[in-house]
C-alpha cells in the first residue's frame, strides 16, 4: 500500500486535488471515501467531475437517490452508501454492474459496505482540519493506483508553499 496525504487549506485546494485525480485515476477505479459528514467528500467528487468535463452543477450528493451517474469525458457513478442497512442492499443497486464498469465509481461512507468493495481501489480518508481546511489521506489498495500515489506525491511536492 502507497499512502500520499494532502493538507487542503481551503475549498481552492480541494478544487486542485480533484482536477489532478480527475487527470490521473485510470478508467476503471473504485474509490472509496471515507469521512464524516460535511467533511468535503461531495466536494471532492463534484471537483473531479467538473475537471472531467461534466456541467457545472449537475454532481450532487446522492444521498437520496443513492446513486448519481455523471456524463462529461468519463462516466462517473457517484454512490452513498449512508443509508443503505448493509452490504446486500448495496449489492441489490447493481453495485457490481458499476465496479466492473470502465469509468470512475466513487463511493461515499465507503467503511459501510467495505466488504463488498473490490479489493484494488483508491481510499480516500477526509478529516476536517479546521473550519475550511481538511485533511486527505489517499491509500492505493493495487499495484496500477501505486503510481497514481506516486503522481500525487509529485504534484503536491509542486504546490509547497
Amino acid at each position: 500500500m502507497a499512502q500520499f496525504v494532502f493538507d487542503a487549506q481551503n475549498e481552492a485546494d480541494t478544487v486542485a486535488l480533484g482536477q489532478a485525480l480527475a487527470d490521473l485515476l485510470p478508467d476503471g477505479t473504485t474509490v472509496a471515501l471515507n469521512g464524516t459528514l460535511g467533511a468535503g467528500k461531495t466536494r471532492l467528487v463534484q471537483a473531479i467531475a467538473s475537471a472531467a468535463g461534466v456541467e457545472p452543477g449537475t454532481a450532487v450528493s446522492p444521498t437520496f437517490v443513492l446513486l448519481q451517474e455523471y456524463h462529461g469525458r468519463r462516466a462517473i457513478y457517484h454512490v452513498d452508501a449512508y443509508r443503505l442497512r448493509d452490504e446486500d442492499e448495496f449489492l441489490e443497486l447493481g453495485a457490481e454492474e458499476y465496479l466492473a464498469s470502465p469509468g470512475l465509481v466513487f463511493i461515499e461512507w465507503a467503511e459501510r459496505v467495505a466488504g463488498a468493495l473490490p479489493r484494488e481501489r483508491m481510499q480516500i480518508d477526509i478529516s476536517e482540519t479546521g473550519v475550511t481546511s481538511r485533511r486527505f489521506q489517499l491509500t492505493a489498495h493495487s499495484p496500477a493506483l501505486v503510481a497514481v500515489i506516486d503522481k500525487m506525491t509529485a504534484w503536491g511536492q509542486g504546490r509547497v508553499r
